[in-house]
Parts: structure tokens; sequence; C-alpha cells
């Protein structure tokens, strides 16, 4: 399996990869930034995140609004943004591909002149009604944050969560933002993909066309960071408006592609990938300890982080839902996954690898599957590399990324307890911290 493509870069430095797939007619155009909230800084955070919703307010040349033109054209669109990257998306009916190569390149080159106070204010107001809703109105909603916290030191990039912190989204100004655009949001530090029904030289001179003469951009640096560790088994207590007290256990792990990072995409698996699960089986089914349980890995650039929650039952105490944990992963450790295990988790990487081919725009279609392998690996055909690394991975090694990853001495306990119910929370736990 893989993905086959073109890929050229201009002479302004944006790479532009064509994959030809003329079953329908469409094309998918898929535009990732090298930017996220890593890129940010204590005091201006949430930029990369306030920009994914001004980047859909209008540029000097359609200065009214995104959506309309090419919803009108039949097209789907949207974008995201996390700690790594920024991307937006189109899937256009051929015909519309002009238009959107327009729309995309003029927000990329002529953004700036459109951008009004007027704007940045309303786009505030919606990112800090978005920031309520998702996190500080909803219930666990700040738990991500207090684990962030409890991880990384202050100036860490992965300390704050990539919506930002509130004060500082308030205290953006127009030159603020502005500079920020112009540094990161150029044909320097991007990637376009074409894919679908389209040739590959006529796709690169239509690239060429809208976006040849937007400047390159300053040269962007790479983030680099001290390793975050950790050093002891960290206990904290964070205070909600939740019903059932639930465990968080958290501990560093490799950074995306490193060496250990899909072996504990599989351990994930191993432990709370469905019912049949170690962790499911265990607190769920057959002890009735816990509502649910869940595991994954979060693969990022500057490093990785491995997760375990579990939602205590009635009548149950997260100090059993933390014994219960610590002894399978002990188990693990020591014992590797059994065959029927492995071959399971095996056996879901490769039908996720297939399924991811089955679209060819969108989030994870195979538009953004080769901008993703692109950004990086400096290589749109990471496919064949990216599935090689499961498919090279063993029992043994799932044991020994186990033991060396997950260990009881480096790790973040967070207890998340209704409020007033600190007693709830694991023995020794400190009060949490949320911003």
């Amino acid at each position: 399996m893989d993905l086959t493509y073109h890929k050229r870069t201009l002479e302004n430095g944006l790479d532009v990869i064509v994959h030809e797939d003329r079953d329908l007619p469409i094309v998918a155009v898929n535009l990732w930034y090298h930017v996220g909230s890593k890129n940010e800084r204590p005091g201006r955070t949430g930029f990369a995140h306030l920009f994914e919703h001004l980047m859909f307010e209008g540029s000097a040349h359609h200065d009214s609004g995104y959506f309309g033109p090419l919803q009108r054209a039949g097209a789907s669109l949207n974008g995201s943004t996390n700690s790594d990257r920024t991307n937006y998306w189109e899937v256009v009916p051929t015909e519309a591909l002009d238009l959107a190569l327009w729309m995309e390149s003029d927000r990329m080159g002529w953004l700036l002149p459109a951008l009004t106070q007027a704007k940045l204010d309303n786009q505030r107001d919606v990112v800090l009604n978005e920031r309520r809703q998702s996190y500080e109105n909803r219930p666990y909603g700040l738990v991500p944050m207090a684990i962030a916290a409890a991880m990384y030191p202050e100036t860490h990039p992965y300390r704050w969560p990539t919506i930002g912190l509130a004060d500082d989204i308030r205290a953006a100004t127009l030159d603020d933002v502005g500079t920020f655009f112009s540094t990161y949001y150029h044909p320097g530090n991007a990637s376009i993909v074409l894919a679908g029904d389209v040739e590959a030289d006529e796709a690169v001179a239509l690239v060429s066309r809208y976006f040849g003469e937007i400047p390159a951009g300053p040269p962007v640096l790479p983030v680099e960071v001290p390793l975050a560790v950790l050093d002891a088994d960290r206990r904290w207590v964070l205070e909600d408006r939740v019903e059932f007290p639930r465990l968080y256990l958290s501990w560093h792990s490799p950074a995306l592609f490193e060496a250990g990072d899909a072996e504990l995409d599989l351990v994930a698996d191993v432990l709370a990938g469905g019912k049949t699960s170690r962790l499911y089986r265990r607190l769920v089914s057959d002890e009735r300890l816990a509502l649910d349980v869940v595991a994954h890995q979060n693969s990022r650039q500057l490093g990785g982080s491995f997760h375990v929650a579990a939602t205590a039952a009635p009548g149950h105490t997260l100090a059993e839902l933390d014994r219960a944990i610590t002894e399978e992963l002990g188990r693990l450790a020591g014992e590797g996954p059994t065959d029927g295990e492995f071959v399971r988790a095996h056996t879901k990487v490769e039908a996720q690898f297939v399924y991811r081919l089955q679209t060819i725009g969108g989030f994870s279609g195979k538009s953004d599957q080769l901008n993703a392998y692109n950004v990086y690996l400096g290589d749109p055909g990471g496919f064949a590399r990216d599935l090689a690394r499961y498919r090279a991975a063993t029992p043994a090694l799932l044991r020994t990324s186990t033991t060396e990853w997950l260990s009881l001495a480096h790790r973040v306990a967070l207890s998340a307890v209704p409020r007033g119910r600190t007693d709830l929370a694991l023995a020794d736990s400190s009060p949490a911290v949320a911003s």
C-alpha cells in the first residue's frame, strides 16, 4: 500500500504535492501551515487558533466571508489547529478548482489588508465563547489544562492549550496578530496538496499561477526546548462540576515517529481498545470498578504523552482504579501482550490505514495524509514508512516500551472530583492548576 504523488517546490518555497485520482469529478485542496500553539510564547498564546477563525473572515480581494462562494459552487470546507500545525481544506467539483485556489491564495497573500479591529474583536469573542463551552463549562473540560500544567514547565509550548489562555486572547492587538501572521503564514512555511481529478503538470501550473507571486516570507526556525521530564509520581486534585470522580494517569512518551511511538499506540489498544481489552475487561466488565476506561498515545513533534483515564463506578474509589491499572501495567511490562491481544491490536492498525485511503479530502483523507507526511517527515510518501513502524512492532517491543515509559515513578496522577469532595482524590494529592 502507498500513496502515489508528484511533488514540486515553487521558487517562493511553497511545496506543491499532487495525487491523481480520476474516479470522481472532484478535487481536494489541502493546505498546511507549519505553525501551531507550539510556535507561541507565554503572554502571546492562542494566536494560531485565532487565525483559524480569522482566515475565514475574508481577505483583500474577497472581503465578505469565505464559505459562501465555495458552498454555492458545491464545496465542503473546514480547518483545524493543533499544537504543531494549522490546516485548511476544500473538496470541490473539478470546475471549481480555480475558485478554491484563488480564495486560498488571497487569504495567504492578502489577509492583513482586510484585517480590521472589528474582525479581531468579533473572532476574539467567538474564541472566548468556544473556550467557555469546550473547557470552562464542560464537565472534566479543565482536566487537559491541569495535566499539561503538571507535566510541563511554564515556558514549554505544550504547557498551554491550543485555544490559548483567556487573558492572552483578550490582550491580543492588531499589531500582535499581524506580526504572528507575517511570521508563519506564507509560502515558505506551507505546503499544498491537490488530490483527485487533476493532472500533475496542470495542477502545479495552477498553483504557481495563484500562489507564485506571494513572497516566501522569513525563515521559520524550528522550536527547540529541553526534554520535559517527570522525576516522581506527582499527584494532583481538580474540583469540578461533575457527578463521578475520574482518574487520569499521564506519562511523557516518544515524539511523533520516534522509536517507541508506534509501540505505545499498540499498547494503548491492548490496554483499553474496546470491550475485549484488558483494562475494560477488568475494570468495567469483571470487577465493575469503573464506568469507562480509555487509553491513548498522544504523538506530537516536541514529545509525546501517554494517557489512561477511568471513571469510578458508584461505591468504588479512585485508589481502587489506580491499583488495578498499575497492576495491569506491571503485568504488561513483565509478560508482554498475549498473542491474541497483539494480533487484534495489529489488525486494527492495519485496518485504520486502509480506511484512511477511502476518502480523498477532509480530515485524515489522502490529501491530508500527504501533507502530514510532508510537514512532519519532509516526504509526502511517508505512508509506507509509517505503516512499516507498526509492522515492525513485536510483543517484546511492546513490553519494552511499557517498561521504559509507563513507570509509576514518572507519571502525573490527577483526580477530577466533584466540588467539595477532595476526600475522593488519591492520597497526598495537591490542588491542580488549570488556566
